[in-house]
């Protein structure tokens, strides 16, 4: 893990607000954009900025009064605390060039590799002019298609953690309500008062000729890429949307019937309702596509009420299976993209990723595997496309501090540590846990997860600190997953489990 010296957990009751009193009230810097820097994982360059601007020390602390929750969050001691535990740490100075995330998606070329998924955030001129404006690099438009498309009400349900924030998100919302003709006129403006972004246009036809059609008039007004739909799960109609997805046979048909329409990079948008998505892939390219979009969201159902018995989001009394994203399905993103990196059938073939990503290193993780660009849609939506700035300061400050100067130098420098079975690994050392006395509080939570869930090796001794069992513990590091104080962590050393045992 990324190591870090302050954690969302410091400042859970941090609103994130938009045009937050608490800058307004310092007058000295900026509060609002420091906390948010730490919630989006991007502390060091918020230490850089605070020591460059004036201490708190000395503060009588008036963004904590005039916080909307007074008293609630900690903002001068988080402040000290960047100011004296991270900004030491700081082994470069971040960089005001953003040349190293220079990139490209199938030889066009990118500002960053950060791109708005296909979905309402990216739905209009006006909210594509915005995230262009704050720094996204381009944007997949919502699906365009020639249906009649007529929204539920509600549309949204959600699985939240301890702070509010979304874990899991489902939707049940469908493609473009806008005309096709609509939608090639905001591509025409888009391309004439933003011509260095990216624009995907997303289609889905359906039949052959539709995908013709659908991509031949996206090149003709202004996009630069056509990502094909083929993994919507609240299209599945007829053959369209997911079910597409799930016959390698119908995406190849219909990936060929697109290429026929336009010279542009064509990506194809896969579903993860399956159980490898290699063979949809292969015949993506059999067929002429020049890239893979993955994940889309996954079927799911949530929130079912014990009093209606209906599933959310609710309508009438009645629900429907959706697509579920969030930082909940990374996971799962992040193994189909490894799989897809590791295809040799597939070497060349632009990855862009999506699936859960809120932060610069969710990003990484997925660039590790191969991914090219990614798009993001979720985040977006709970936290808005001021997300941009922290993506772009924490993946920037982490290849200066690696010395790495283009981001392709890094892509896919994961995949050899994966693979789909556990046979491969080493079976004949065992790591042991390391107990920080310092951090810890004596909950106790260790003792149990190993008593009730692991092996029993630990215990709490008079003092209410842990206290290992060398002989009983197996190196599961359940322990480490569970402190809430992060007072356990490996050891880092490996010894001979025949050692371990005597």
């Amino acid at each position: 893990m990324f190591e870090r010296a302050l954690y969302r957990s410091d400042m859970l009751r941090c609103a994130l607000c938009q045009d937050a009193p608490c800058a307004a009230a310092c007058g000295r810097l900026d509060p609002a954009a420091l906390l948010r820097s730490i919630w989006f994982d991007d502390e060091k360059t918020a230490a850089q900025r605070l020591t460059a601007a004036l201490p708190c020390a000395a503060c009588d602390a008036p963004c904590e009064a005039a916080c909307v929750r007074p008293g609630e969050v900690p903002i001068r001691g988080l402040m000290l605390r960047l100011r004296d535990e991270v900004a030491p740490r700081l082994e470069v100075a971040p960089p005001e060039d953003e040349s190293r995330l220079r990139c490209d998606l199938c030889g066009a070329p990118l500002e960053n590799p950060f791109l708005l998924s296909s979905s309402v955030v990216a739905s209009t001129y006006d909210m594509c002019a915005r995230a262009f404006d704050a720094g996204w690099a381009g944007a997949a438009f919502k699906t365009i298609c020639s249906f009649d498309i007529h929204e539920a009400s509600p549309r949204f349900s959600a699985i939240n953690g301890a702070d509010g924030s979304i874990i899991g998100f489902k939707n049940i919302e469908q493609l473009s309500d806008h005309s096709v003709a609509e939608n090639m006129d905001i591509f025409r403006r888009l391309k004439r008062d933003y011509p260095t972004k990216f624009i995907l246009a997303s289609i889905m036809g359906q039949d052959e000729a539709e995908w013709t059609t659908l991509a031949r008039l996206c090149e003709e007004n202004g996009a630069d890429g056509v990502e094909l739909n083929f993994s919507c799960p609240n299209m599945m109609e007829e053959g369209l949307g997911s079910d597409i997805g799930q016959v390698p046979e119908l995406v190849e048909c219909f990936t060929a019937a697109a290429r026929r329409g336009t010279r542009l990079p064509l990506l194809a948008k896969l579903t993860p309702n399956v159980a490898a998505m290699s063979p949809a892939a292969e015949a993506a390219r059999r067929a002429g596509a020049d890239g893979i979009a993955a994940i889309n969201t996954i079927k799911s159902l949530i929130g079912v009420n014990p009093h209606t018995y209906v599933s959310a989001p609710a309508v009438r009394g009645r629900s429907a299976v959706g697509g579920y994203s969030g930082n909940a399905v990374k996971p799962i993103a992040l193994r189909f993209i490894a799989e897809l990196g590791q295809n040799p059938a597939l070497r060349g073939m632009h990855l862009s990723a999506m699936g859960g990503i809120e932060t610069w290193l969710d990003a990484l993780e997925f660039i590790l595997l191969g991914a090219g660009s990614v798009q993001i849609t979720t985040a977006v939506m709970q936290y808005g496309y001021r997300i941009i700035d922290d993506l772009k300061a924490g993946l920037n400050l982490y290849l200066a501090e690696k010395g790495v100067e283009r981001l392709a130098d890094i892509v896919g420098l994961g995949l050899d540590s994966v693979s789909d079975t556990t046979d491969v690994l080493e079976r004949d050392t065992v790591v042991y846990p390391r107990f920080d006395r310092d951090r810890c509080i004596g909950c106790g939570r260790c003792a149990i997860s190993c008593a009730d869930g692991g092996h029993q090796a630990i215990r709490l001794n008079d003092r209410r600190r842990p206290v290992l069992n060398g002989r009983q513990c197996v190196g599961c590091h359940l322990c480490v997953l569970v402190c809430p104080q992060r007072a356990i962590s490996a050891s880092g050393k490996r010894v001979a489990r025949k050692q371990a045992e005597g």
